[in-house]
């Protein structure tokens, strides 16, 4: 069992000082991988479920973040939860996150992407929201197609993306690839990471009933398209209180990576928090 760590501007704020703090802390109690979520934009009214969102939140841009983490810390992967894949081409992403994985010295592969929620957003960027689905799956596909293309160059068509004879370097760190793991928190979501996604990472309140189907369906999905699904990643967020015992029920869930928030704000706090999970799990070095 991995353990990740997830840092919400919203709720910590955009000091950038802090960030890199607790960037470090983190790496310093052994979490593997530090993870931002995204929105490239609010507005008054805007709803996820039931909640309405304040549209002053400060989200900074996850991918810059990351960037500037990675210049902080040595050893811990950089990861997205998530990334809004509509509202991104992919030619201009497949750069941003090879260059954020070049610079990492090969960190920037734990990218998680979704659909979001929010209708006003999409319609921001241009998006129709009915169709961000496929146009997420199309975005997958220009990715990887990119990243491993070579001097000849490679071509697309699709309904959203066409292009002939793209060359896309320099290319991720010792790779011709970046492992694309789907979150999301319907079957649909569970479907396209068992075709195109290296692991799921579904989010909402889910019935455990209901995530059990939706995991059984992304390995369905990646078998059925010729995919080993024992290579599929399966992440959950999880609580920074809980006990071992709950760790144990994840991986009796097939979980390989828990993903915690620290409740506190403050820097005391984080620390006492991170460390007291990084001794409770054993992730403290000697």
């Amino acid at each position: 069992m991995k353990f990740g760590i997830s840092y919400s501007t919203p709720h910590y704020g955009t000091d950038p000082d802090k960030l890199a703090a607790f960037a470090r802390l983190a790496e310093e109690c052994g979490f593997d991988s530090l993870h931002l979520p995204e929105h490239i934009v609010l507005y008054p009214g805007a709803m996820v479920g039931p909640y309405e969102m304040p549209p002053s939140l400060p989200y900074l841009d996850p991918l810059d973040c990351l960037c500037f983490v990675s210049a902080a810390t040595e050893r811990i992967l950089l990861g997205t939860s998530v990334l809004l894949l509509p509202y991104h081409h992919p030619v201009a992403l497949a750069k941003r996150l090879a260059t954020v994985d070049v610079l990492s010295k090969g960190r920037m592969r734990l990218l998680t992407v979704g659909l979001g929620g929010l209708p006003g957003e999409a319609q921001a960027v241009g998006v129709d929201y009915a169709s961000r689905g496929r146009r997420a799956d199309e975005a997958i596909d220009v990715l990887r197609l990119l990243w491993a293309g070579g001097e000849d160059g490679v071509s697309y068509a699709g309904e959203f993306f066409a292009f002939d004879n793209l060359c896309s370097f320099p290319k991720p760190h010792r790779a011709t690839d970046l492992p694309i793991h789907v979150g999301g928190s319907s079957r649909a979501a569970a479907r396209r990471a068992g075709r195109r996604g290296d692991g799921y990472f579904p989010g909402g309140a889910l019935h455990p009933d209901e995530r059990a189907v939706q995991w059984e369906l992304a390995r369905e999905s990646a078998a059925e398209a010729g995919r080993d699904p024992e290579t599929l990643e399966y992440t959950r967020f999880g609580s920074i209180d809980m006990p071992v015992e709950r760790a144990a029920e994840f991986a009796a869930q097939g979980v390989t990576r828990v993903v915690v928030n620290a409740s506190s704000t403050e820097a005391d706090g984080q620390r006492e928090e991170l460390t007291a999970f990084a001794r409770r799990f054993g992730l403290l070095q000697p």
